[in-house]
């Protein structure tokens, strides 16, 4: 496949998307947009990346695949496989876990039947394990998409996600 056809798998808006974080560094190192890059194609594709999604953005910004790879491996808010529609992340740091993080996931483990890297049979929704989302204040704590939901409680997490479906 040719860097042109690769390349293509992203929309002209998310090129158009990715062109804005290019330009905020200068010009011989637009490498610096490939986080922004690959959540942009992350989200076009459902929430996950696959090789040849990374492959597009290594493409997109003249970088070698395995320079995109290891971004995407190392951190947490890329995925390597499929995610529900809503991705619940749920924090289970210190703060979070003294605030009884352990009690929501309890519940979120039996009101949706699934455990941390799974998705309920109807790919609503999956639940992921984070280490912190900077929210301790808040805590107990997750994240849905771009939101924060803190001092969570079984009532709110009920509410939450009734707001979702």
């Amino acid at each position: 496949m040719s860097q042109q056809d690769i390349t293509s798998l992203l929309t002209p808006e998310n090129r158009a998307e990715i062109d804005t974080w290019i330009a905020k560094y200068p010009p011989e190192h637009k490498r610096s947009a490939v986080m922004a890059a690959l959540r942009i194609a992350q989200d076009q594709n459902g929430g996950w990346l696959t090789t040849e999604w990374m492959d597009a953005v290594a493409a997109y910004l003249d970088m070698q695949p395995i320079a995109v790879y290891e971004v995407a491996t190392f951190y947490s808010m890329y995925e390597m496989k499929p995610v529900g529609k809503h991705k619940i992340c749920v924090c289970t740091n210190v703060s979070c876990l003294l605030r009884g993080s352990d009690d929501i996931v309890a519940y979120l483990n039996k009101k949706l039947g699934v455990k941390f890297g799974e998705i309920t049979p109807d790919g609503l929704f999956s639940l992921k394990e984070v280490e912190c989302l900077a929210a301790c204040g808040g805590a107990p704590m997750m994240q849905i998409g771009h939101t924060y939901y803190e001092n969570l409680t079984p009532e709110k997490i009920d509410s939450i996600l009734a707001d979702l479906k």
